[in-house]
């Protein structure tokens, strides 16, 4: 990374911590675009404060959501209405399953956003296939390390809108953290040629592509 980008990035750092937005939530609509208007049940894995799960409720007969974060997962129940077809539970996405949830294989919908890359990718996207119904979709949100000139070009694409989404969505003014952004971070370690060959092998017919705020995404249906 050249020198003057890295300053570049510092300095969106810093307005970014007085202009907070959250990026992740920025594709939720997005998802929603790419499923069906009524689902059986959807499972949310790094399902963090619980704004996606929630959102699916609004279409699914029911939704689970699993974090291996006690503290978000208190936080998510919180803002969860008790009436709502939506269950959070702490656990290990690869292995453990909400109580009651539906079998392996029943979920219409598996959705990961900005958690894949805190586990062993291939491991992840093999157990996420497992748990998708026939005819179900999976949708990944992810981030990726940028490496090769294009990845470079898109990030810095991305600066001048990162801006303008902060300042639209905070009106000028310091904003409160959101809670979906006071997770537990890791950085990306896999680029996005590593992130696409693996998917391939584990998901033939997987469609994957780079977007704009550092993110890429992965459609996958179960035949």
């Amino acid at each position: 990374m050249t020198t003057s980008l890295s300053r570049v990035l510092r300095a969106l750092d810093r307005f970014h911590a007085a202009h907070p937005w959250d990026h992740n939530a920025h594709y939720h609509r997005w998802i929603l675009r790419r499923l069906p208007r009524r689902l059986n049940s959807a499972l949310d894995v790094g399902s963090g404060s619980g704004d996606l799960a929630r959102l699916l409720a609004s279409r699914a007969g029911t939704v689970h959501g699993i974090d291996a974060d006690p503290a978000i997962v208190g936080r998510a129940r919180e803002l969860t209405d008790p009436a709502a077809p939506v269950a959070f539970t702490v656990g290990d996405a690869l292995g453990d399953l909400p109580k009651g949830a539906p079998p392996p294989g029943r979920y219409d919908v598996v959705t990961c956003v900005a958690a894949i890359h805190h586990m062993p990718f291939s491991d992840a996207l093999n157990s996420f296939r497992q748990h998708v119904a026939p005819g179900g979709t999976l949708v990944v949100v992810g981030v990726y390390r940028p490496a090769s000139r294009s990845d470079y070009l898109i990030d810095a694409a991305a600066i001048p809108s990162n801006v303008a989404m902060a300042w639209l969505k905070s009106k000028g003014r310091k904003a409160p953290r959101p809670a979906s952004m006071t997770a537990p971070t890791r950085s990306a370690t896999m680029t996005f040629a590593d992130i696409v060959r693996d998917a391939r092998q584990a998901l033939p017919g997987a469609r994957l592509r780079r977007r704009l705020f550092w993110r890429y995404t992965l459609v996958w249906h179960q035949n």
